[in-house]
């Protein structure tokens, strides 16, 4: 989808689509930590007919560069997906609810230190987050924005929750030690 939007905008070569995904901080929403990834994704969007190549070319010593665009069928496609990610929640196993669950396992005190550890990571997160939405509400319409937005309203949310839970081992309105063997 990443790639997809990025064509949509304009032809482009791989390196550009990977300097964009970096510099626009997509790649706080996408995984392509890889540069590896970002060629491993045009090859099956080519094999599916979804991007198309433009042209190569080469300047002096460098190396050789493809420009892609984006197909009929891509756009289609990228749409698609666009309306179903829009509209339908997906089933997702984030690690963070995974281990609330199994909580136990660890002694209450070990828990509330991890959390505690947690809250101060979500602190920095929050405040570079904030950093990032004033920085780019500077220069980006908001449109290019809401997923920050949407990123810092979740973020804020487990922060709040993470703060409550360690108030409540804190003071013993949850404790479960009794139950460990």
């Amino acid at each position: 989808m990443a790639l997809l939007s990025l064509v949509a905008e304009e032809p482009m070569h791989a390196y550009r689509m990977q300097q964009l995904i970096k510099e626009r901080h997509k790649d706080d929403v996408v995984n392509v930590a890889q540069r590896n990834s970002v060629y491993q994704t045009i090859d099956r969007l080519l094999r599916a007919g979804l991007i198309a190549v433009r042209e190569t070319s080469r300047e002096e010593n460098r190396p050789e560069r493809t420009v892609y665009e984006l197909t009929a069928a891509g756009l289609e496609t990228l749409r698609d997906w666009m309306r179903t990610m829009l509209a339908t929640p997906a089933r997702e196993f984030p690690e963070f609810p995974a281990a609330l669950a199994f909580l136990p396992v660890l002694p209450a005190q070990e828990a509330r230190s991890a959390l505690e550890e947690r809250l101060a990571a979500l602190e920095a997160g929050l405040a570079a987050l904030d950093g990032e939405l004033a920085e780019g509400a500077a220069f980006l319409p908001r449109l290019f924005l809401v997923e920050s937005e949407y990123r810092r309203a979740v973020l804020r949310a487990e922060l709040d929750y993470v703060r409550e839970l360690v108030a409540d081992l804190r003071d013993g309105r949850l404790a479960w030690d009794r139950f460990l063997t």
